[in-house]
């Protein structure tokens, strides 16, 4: 299973990189937002794609960056101007009537898409057969309704399997380090997470413990 952040912060995207673990990033439009409001910048177009472009140099992979256009045809229009951006660009669609449309026509001319907001394996059945590269189900959100999101996950896994499509499925709204290796365990290709989940991964109060006290018998040894 791949690992990728869910970020567009070029400094967290940097450092898990040089981790040597990081596949690619996805984004959306609240978390570009963010960046320009924290750098107190306005967001423009020619600015947004220079970020993108940024991003996609320090991801060195996949980048999925979502429209915010709600009709077909804006949608469209929208996904072309995003996949010139950067090679590594990934247009990234909701999942609605309007989406699927657009999924189509994008996807017929080679523009890579992902498909997000996914709820039901049904949904991602719908998606996978527009032309989808990628379709994002939601576990936290879906854990936040008192469903269970690693069932949705499982039957997305399991329908995609069976039904031998050709599509990736990425495991999206992580909340913690537990979904990442519940989506490792069902089969998913791509976790994404934030910054915070993804540092989470690595802590382990033992492995603190234990290397403390490697340093401490050497301190008593040493020459």
């Amino acid at each position: 299973m791949e690992l990728y952040l869910d970020t567009a912060n070029l400094e967290e995207i940097r450092e898990i990189a040089g981790w040597g673990v990081l596949s690619g990033v996805t984004t959306n439009p609240t978390l570009v937002a963010k960046e320009f409001s924290a750098r107190g910048e306005r967001l423009t177009l020619e600015g947004f794609a220079r970020h993108l472009r940024a991003v996609c140099e320090a991801a060195g992979g996949p980048v999925s960056a979502e429209v915010t256009a709600l009709e077909a045809e804006a949608m469209v229009a929208e996904g072309r101007r995003l996949a010139e951006i950067h090679p590594h660009i990934v247009v990234k669609l909701p999942t609605t009537v309007e989406g699927l449309k657009a999924c189509k026509r994008l996807s017929a001319e080679g523009v890579r898409v992902n498909m997000t907001l996914i709820f039901s394996a049904n949904q991602a059945l719908l998606a996978a057969r527009a032309g989808a590269s990628y379709v994002s189900p939601f576990l936290g959100r879906v854990d936040d309704i008192s469903w269970d999101g690693g069932e949705l996950l499982r039957e997305i896994v399991e329908m995609i399997q069976v039904q031998d499509l050709s599509v990736k499925v990425i495991a999206a709204s992580i909340r913690h380090p537990r979904h990442v290796t519940e989506a490792a365990l069902l089969g998913a290709d791509i976790a994404t997470m934030p910054y915070p989940v993804f540092q989470q991964l690595l802590k382990h109060p033992l492995t603190d413990l234990g290397l403390r006290r490697f340093m401490e018998d050497w301190e008593k040894v040493r020459p």
